[in-house]
């Protein structure tokens, strides 16, 4: 019940339009933090190195850096909050439309996937 109910405090916060532009992205519920987190796979390592290279531009662009995740060799997570306030703000959204925007079929294995 409490996961319900922080995910419609997010969607009340934020509005249904912060969440419409990020339809890849999952509302997950990490520890009692909501995050915007999402998952893809990559061609080989050094591909997977390349996409973070891509992402962290744009974090470092827009000043604001997400948990940029490379697992086994090929798996890449992203979780993407506001530490300082512990949860989703409009910045978090923005951010992953940004990553969401690049273009980086060329690095992918798979379709992206949210898992």
């Amino acid at each position: 019940m409490r996961d319900a109910l922080q995910v419609l405090e997010v969607v009340m916060g934020l509005g249904l339009f912060a969440l419409a532009k990020v339809p890849e992205w999952n509302l997950v519920n990490d520890g009692g933090t909501l995050k915007l987190h999402r998952a893809w796979k990559v061609k080989t390592f050094v591909k997977g190195m390349e996409f973070l290279r891509l992402v962290a531009d744009v974090a470092e662009a827009e000043g604001h850096h997400p948990d940029l995740h490379l697992v086994g060799w090929n798996n890449i997570k992203i979780d993407i909050w506001t530490h300082a306030v512990g949860g989703l703000t409009e910045n978090d959204f923005i951010l992953a439309a940004k990553i969401g925007g690049l273009n980086l079929h060329h690095l992918l294995r798979i379709t992206p996937s949210n898992k």
